[in-house]
């Protein structure tokens, strides 16, 4: 079977990303543009599309009469037309559970930075203010512990649970969110305006669907009264660029932490760009779930997918 890799770039170079067994012809391109014909060129042939985040429309999908397989190198499925791929009698694959350990880190990392405003500080220490102030600590920005902290979670999968974990070890209190407008499943879960409420950190791990497109807006984040910081590992969509710049600036949330963004990479006009300098604000490149380790257990799980694919379509 042929398979056709859009977008090996998305995965640092040096990883081994080998062909999986069972295809006997592997083509990859390092990026593939936003263009029909082309997508429709590459993957003429293809059996199975191996792709991160081009996307695959009804109108690819239904000139590709070969194709049996869309295996997605990612857990989120937004970018591919499902009902066509139901339609044309396509499977559609994705990946879960990778970067159970690289996201909840990066989580903290992100946290921490914005509680401690690190990125502030580094920059006072390397470009001189540390040392024309003259005193032995600087501490213009407060620093916020975690502990004692409520931490409100927003998406309860293998990754909201993991962030749970290391939250209580920081002495955190958790909330998990129920969705929005439906009574509490359990004890274990909270009503998600009482989480909107209570909590001093909001973190997002939620999947971007029609439930969640914006659940971060103008009036969500009148719901919260204790002024957080609010943490986004999850998908850029979920929150309101422009509801957010303007809650950070009346000082209704302390801070953003990104790593995710509507248009990625992040449009020239995104509003969330103005804040940029802001101490309690922090941007990664939507590169959370990809530390090494998890770079790698991503390919040995999808390769084993494929190959049984294969397996059962001889």
């Amino acid at each position: 079977m042929q398979a056709v890799f859009l977008d090996k770039g998305t995965f640092s170079e040096g990883i081994d990303l080998p062909a999986p067994e069972g295809v006997s012809n592997y083509i990859t391109y390092n990026d593939t543009p936003k263009d029909t014909a082309v997508i429709i060129k590459r993957c003429r042939d293809a059996d199975i599309i191996i792709t991160n985040k081009v996307q695959i429309s009804a109108d690819v999908i239904s000139q590709l009469p070969k194709l049996k397989l869309i295996q997605l190198t990612a857990t989120g499925m937004n970018n591919v037309d499902q009902d066509a791929c139901h339609e044309h009698g396509v499977a559609l694959y994705n990946v879960a559970g990778y970067a159970v350990k690289s996201v909840p880190e990066h989580t903290f990392m992100l946290m921490l930075n914005s509680m401690r405003a690190g990125i502030h500080y580094h920059q006072k220490v390397a470009d001189g203010s540390w040392l024309a102030n003259g005193n032995f600590c600087l501490l213009d920005i407060p620093l916020i512990d975690l502990e004692d902290k409520t931490l409100g979670i927003i998406g309860i999968g293998t990754i909201g649970k993991r962030v749970t974990e290391i939250a209580r070890a920081f002495g955190m209190t958790v909330l998990w969110a129920e969705h929005q407008g439906r009574a509490p499943r359990s004890d274990d879960y909270t009503a998600f305006d009482d989480v909107l409420a209570q909590a001093d950190v909001l973190s997002l791990h939620c999947p971007l669907t029609e439930q969640t497109e914006h659940l971060i807006n103008k009036d969500t984040l009148a719901k919260m009264t204790k002024q957080p910081l609010i943490v986004n590992v999850a998908r850029g969509g979920i929150v309101d660029s422009q509801a957010l710049t303007d809650a950070i600036n009346n000082e209704q949330i302390i801070g953003y932490a990104s790593d995710v963004f509507e248009q990625e990479p992040i449009a020239a006009d995104d509003p969330l760009l103005t804040m940029s300098n802001h101490p309690r604000v922090i941007f990664s490149p939507h590169n959370a779930w990809g530390s090494k380790s998890a770079q790698e257990t991503l390919w040995v799980m999808l390769s084993k997918q494929v190959a049984d694919f294969i397996d059962n379509h001889h």
